[in-house]
């Protein structure tokens, strides 16, 4: 029998820093697909140079913008890896083997490194980091979140020994934006689920996330790093609430 081909997809927006890189690290897939939405820096000319197929389409969530992703692929198994992620050569090895010999298994979980400032971060809960990297589109989708979405399988899930890393954090000012458009989709998320605004949430939820992730989880044995990443962290819970109560704010002044 034929061995199972891969299409590997990249989202993107504004990603001309770091997607050159994430394009030769999978390299090895029979397809690679970059959906874009509608970068306004080098990222397309970068993804045509390196030869991967560009399709662009406008944002509107995550769950929306991968599921349109997956139907666009030629093949079944379909990786994922986000723009500042990489496959290292294990891990770029033990993916062929699985989607060529697996046990029945439709989808993997991979876990990821995750680096601050090209330093692997070891705590904070990074450490169990993990997420649905590789699939196969005939039994997986994504759930419809606007963030933070997962896979939906219907078949046995299995677990891949060698991580992927995650340079998820460039700059303060990166990694703050990027949780900070998180919370606004995630407000909206809430707001779609009629959950109420409380000033509770934002004197209790941020404290509460810093709690976990700098003492339960650990982070402080990361030292400066572990602080500021638990401290954007609780930030990014604050304004997830501070955007809710806004959306409802609206509702009050149009119905005014």
């Amino acid at each position: 029998m034929n061995a199972p081909k891969i299409t590997a997809i990249i989202p993107t927006w504004n990603e001309e820093c770091c997607l050159g890189e994430a394009i030769q690290s999978i390299s090895f897939a029979d397809e690679i697909l970059v959906v874009d939405s509608h970068s306004t820096d080098q990222t397309v000319s970068i993804a045509r140079q390196l030869n991967a197929k560009i399709i662009q389409r406008k944002f509107d969530d995550f769950s929306t913008q991968k599921n349109f992703a997956i139907s666009k692929a030629k093949h079944d198994w379909i990786l994922f890896i986000d723009a500042d992620e990489r496959v290292s050569e294990e891990l770029r090895q033990e993916i062929i083997r699985k989607a060529q010999k697996n046990r029945g298994e439709v989808a993997f979980y991979v876990y990821r490194n995750f680096f601050f400032r090209n330093r692997r971060i070891r705590f904070g809960g990074w450490q169990t980091d993990k997420a649905i990297r590789l699939f196969d589109r005939r039994y997986c989708q994504y759930d419809g979140k606007l963030v933070h979405e997962t896979i939906e399988t219907k078949g046995p899930v299995g677990f891949m020994e060698n991580r992927l890393d995650h340079f998820s954090y460039r700059s303060r000012d990166h990694y703050a934006a990027k949780l900070e458009n998180y919370a606004a989709l995630q407000a909206e998320e809430l707001y779609r689920q009629n959950k109420k605004f409380h000033v509770f949430f934002i004197a209790i939820k941020p404290p509460f996330r810093f709690f976990v992730h700098y003492f339960v989880r650990l982070g402080f044995l990361d030292g400066t790093a572990g602080l500021r990443l638990a401290y954007e962290n609780a930030r990014g819970v604050y304004k997830r609430y501070v955007y809710l109560r806004r959306r409802y704010r609206q509702d009050q002044e149009k119905g005014s």
